[in-house]
């Protein structure tokens, strides 16, 4: 059994406890949580074709700390990086962001109609 440590809580997390599809979505939710890269995805999707070469200059950040959300992005699926020489072109992966904008309707389809007895909601 594989188990995270929560810095900021101190706590250990045991993620297969969850739901794989729960998992997903948190990946999904956490991957896309910071700005510079919901930046970087209206960068790709503004340009409406593949990116090639460096991007840094169109996001207040450094190259190094691009390349690292860039990753991010890649690792989920969310943009492709393929290699053209020394340049990388990226690209938006709009079936993955299909993928993902499915999942996420789904779930909250599930809970958004469900009767809440509470008096402060």
């Amino acid at each position: 059994m594989s188990y995270v440590y929560d810095i900021k809580n101190y706590s250990m997390i045991k993620k297969e406890k969850f739901e794989p599809r729960l998992q997903e979505l948190a990946r999904f939710a956490r991957v896309i949580s910071h700005p510079a890269r919901l930046s970087i995805l209206k960068y790709l999707a503004d340009a409406q074709t593949c990116i090639s070469g460096d991007i840094s200059g169109s996001i207040p950040l450094s190259r190094s700390t691009v390349s690292q959300h860039l990753k991010e992005l890649r690792d989920i699926g969310l943009i492709h990086g393929d290699i053209d020489g020394l340049k990388i072109n990226y690209c938006l992966c709009g079936s993955e962001i299909d993928h993902y904008l499915k999942a996420f309707n789904d779930f909250f389809e599930t809970i958004k109609d469900v009767e809440i007895t509470c008096k402060t909601c």
